[in-house]
């Protein structure tokens, strides 16, 4: 059944002036309406500092030359979409990049981090079956993780009101506490094929995992012959001040799932597969339409080239250090901030009002300000933010707080 009439106004029954876009989120007020650097404006001509990068996504902010340019030569191919079917040089291109600079030896590209997620999923049952038995499958996550909202990705999200309407999900997945003592239980190396890890907890709160966490998780799952797969959606490609969030905690897992600003905005995401688990892979164990295609792979070279560059990952760890200073500032003089947690550009601070609050007031004060959770702010810059507009967004935060 058509949603238009023959004159194409909206379908009968549908409020005068509402947008037919499904109402998965509750949007703000404002338009956006074009963007330069790091700052947003709106259909006014309102500016607004962007302390959320589009979630983690616009990493070198907006307008970037370099992304503008790629994105015009690669139109002039006439190659936005060629199918999985047929080689390209950009998605080889960005695979052997991406090999070159992690520990991994092949790569699979896909839409979005969900997907990156489901596929590390599937990619650790296809290994477990193949070095164990049919019986290693389970997949465990961990207390605070926000993994996506797919079946097998919600399985492994700690947000019971996310998970509760779509019920039953992907079996054999659970949740366990972020507790070595009960991860040692839980690890049985018959049953478990892998866990998945945020280093740093984005939805759950900004929450750091502590090296010797990691590491000894590390020392067991490999003890045990259990894939570790590193969720580095929200934390990875820079964010942290290193390319890929598990060099700033020295411990290399099997698999890694990236996205957000992979590709500059545009959508993709990509699983990093260890020589192991790569070789159990065979045609037809998995398969994307989009993945890696010419357009968005030709974009993703020029993200991966710029936010490996030393300079500015050396700047992200400056500056953010620099800025979880200026942050505690803000708690000693407001009182108003209970915790703060983060590094590089990934920081979040709990706060005694509700979040939704403060970022509403940010909006008035001209600064876009995201959750993570009920009382938890959340603030990710782009990464190409320098101390100056940092010390604005401070301000400007400050002002939202009262």
């Amino acid at each position: 059944m058509s949603s238009l009439t023959e004159t194409g106004a909206p379908p009968e029954g549908a409020a005068a002036g509402e947008v037919p876009i499904l109402g998965t989120y509750k949007r703000a007020p404002m338009e956006l309406v074009r963007g330069a650097g790091v700052e947003l404006f709106d259909d006014t001509g309102k500016s607004y500092l962007d302390l959320g990068s589009g979630i983690a996504v616009n990493a070198l902010g907006y307008g970037d030359a370099g992304v503008k340019r790629v994105i015009a030569d690669a139109l002039e191919t006439g190659l936005i979409h060629v199918s999985n079917l047929y080689r390209s040089e950009p998605g080889e291109e960005l695979a052997s990049a991406l090999v070159a600079r992690s520990f991994a030896d092949k790569v699979f590209f896909c839409n979005s981090g969900a997907e990156a997620n489901e596929g590390a999923f599937k990619f650790a049952r296809r290994w477990g079956r193949n070095v164990g038995s049919d019986a290693k499958t389970g997949i465990v996550a961990l207390r605070g993780s926000f993994h996506g909202r797919l079946f097998a990705s919600l399985a492994a999200t700690d947000r019971p009101s996310y998970r509760a309407p779509f019920r039953p999900l992907a079996g054999g997945i659970s949740i366990c506490e972020r507790d070595l003592h009960v991860l040692d239980l839980a690890l049985d190396s018959d049953t478990v094929a892998a866990v998945i890890v945020e280093p740093v907890q984005g939805e759950g709160g900004v929450r750091v995992l502590e090296t010797a966490f990691l590491a000894e998780l590390r020392r067991l799952t490999a003890e045990r012959g259990i894939a570790l797969i590193f969720d580095e959606i929200q934390c990875g490609l820079g964010r942290l001040g290193t390319l890929f969030a598990y060099e700033s905690f020295g411990v290399v897992p099997d698999m890694v799932t990236i996205a957000k600003p992979l590709a500059g905005g545009l959508p993709m995401g990509a699983i990093l597969v260890s020589a192991e688990i790569g070789a159990t892979m065979k045609p037809g164990d998995h398969g994307t339409t989009f993945g890696g295609g010419p357009l968005v792979s030709s974009v993703a070279l020029e993200v991966l080239r710029r936010v490996s560059d030393e300079s500015l990952l050396r700047s992200v760890r400056e500056n953010g250090a620099w800025f979880g200073e200026a942050l505690r500032g803000i708690a000693k003089r407001t009182g108003k901030v209970r915790a703060i947690r983060g590094m590089g550009y990934m920081w979040g601070l709990d706060i005694v009002e509700k979040a939704s609050d403060v970022i509403e007031r940010g909006w008035d004060a001209g600064v876009l300000i995201l959750s993570a959770g009920e009382h938890t702010l959340r603030l990710l810059p782009p990464l190409v933010m320098n101390r100056e507009q940092l010390a604005r967004g401070v301000a400007l935060l400050e002002q939202a707080l009262g």
